[in-house]
């Protein structure tokens, strides 16, 4: 049962490692299946953030899922090494290559991928099916993330009940959940 919005450490190398695999089996099969999206809609949207700063969507991913217990997962981090135009278009081109390391997850529903900000900091924005699923992918990719992450920069916030075309409509939604003490980077508070 999930135990609510506090942040947690990665998983296990071992059961991280086990739940990406299963992913890529997952996906492709969903790929062959024709399963796997990648709209255009929100491609070049920019929503801004709490905390100041702006990503812009630069792909988005959907999956056929229909999720019985909507839930709104936010992930950031800043990627180790990347610098400049040339960087971070690499990074955004070979980005399209770590699909299966998500798709597959169980639950998974949707993902906007936002550009670097200001701080150099990515964001990814999901619609899953059931929270404690969106918390147990979060943990996992924390792994991955790692490998390629500054230190200390990877973070989630998991919000229950929420689809992501609420937060778009509505970015006021995120802000009656959050708690003061903690970053904004994650509280979506302007959509067009």
């Amino acid at each position: 049962m999930y135990d609510g919005p506090k942040r947690r450490g990665p998983l296990p190398v071992r059961t991280a490692c086990f739940a990406v695999a299963r992913s890529v089996v997952a996906t492709l099969v969903m790929l062959l299946r024709g399963e796997v999206h990648l709209p255009r809609g929100e491609v070049g949207t920019v929503l801004s953030f709490a905390d100041g700063t702006e990503g812009r969507v630069y792909r988005d991913t959907v999956s056929d899922r229909i999720p019985c217990e909507p839930c709104f997962l936010a992930v950031s981090f800043r990627l180790r090494g990347v610098r400049g135009v040339r960087g971070h278009a690499l990074f955004r081109w070979e980005s399209l290559l770590n699909t299966p390391l998500f798709v597959g997850f169980p639950g998974f529903v949707s993902k906007l991928w936002l550009r670097h900000d200001t701080n150099g900091v990515y964001r990814g924005l999901y619609e899953w099916d059931g929270a404690e699923a969106a918390e147990r992918y979060a943990r996992s990719l924390w792994r991955v993330l790692d490998l390629v992450s500054v230190r200390g920069s990877i973070d989630y916030r998991v919000v229950p009940g929420l689809r992501r075309i609420d937060v778009l409509a509505d970015p006021d939604v995120l802000a009656e959940r959050a708690r003061p003490e903690e970053p904004a980077w994650w509280q979506v508070v302007g959509a067009p």
